[in-house]
């Protein structure tokens, strides 16, 4: 598929060469293959086999909702208590990551009031931590380990 700057893992493909799919181990199901598909399964494997973060805490196309608008986080990081900790934001390789895609991932949380927000498009990375109501965010060089967060 595309060549992406995330750990490959044992990808488990279906589908047919028209319509191929790809495995979700949280929705447990097969999901259409798309470039963005692509890196939200690259990601989420990275961050559970290599940041150790607990896959029953994860969710994959969280729906949300303000009013009459339906929206879907695309993962999102629960802690223990079951308390939206994370939100990832993942694009296709060949979008850029603009302010548009922080405004996204900021109306989602909203919603949620996590304390960390992830964009990636698998050959960029964003992680930062937000201070607080209205005192803004410090970008990370890197995504904590689970237990760092």
């Amino acid at each position: 598929m595309i060549p992406i700057n995330l750990p490959d893992y044992d990808i488990n493909l279906g589908g047919t060469k028209e319509n191929p799919t790809i495995q979700d181990i949280f929705r447990h199901r097969f999901v259409a293959l798309t470039p963005e598909e692509w890196v939200r399964q690259h990601f989420v494997h990275y961050l559970v086999d290599h940041l150790h973060y607990p896959a029953p805490l994860m969710a994959n196309e969280v729906r949300l909702s303000v009013g009459n608008k339906k929206l879907r986080a695309d993962t999102v990081l629960y802690d223990r208590n079951l308390q939206p900790r994370m939100i990832v934001e993942y694009k296709a390789p060949h979008i850029k990551l603009t302010r548009k895609v922080f405004d996204q991932i900021l109306a989602y949380n909203t919603l949620l009031h996590v304390e960390y927000l992830v964009v990636s498009n698998g050959l960029v990375t964003y992680c930062c931590k937000l201070k607080g109501e209205g005192q803004g965010a410090e970008f990370l060089d890197e995504i904590p380990e689970y237990e760092k967060l």
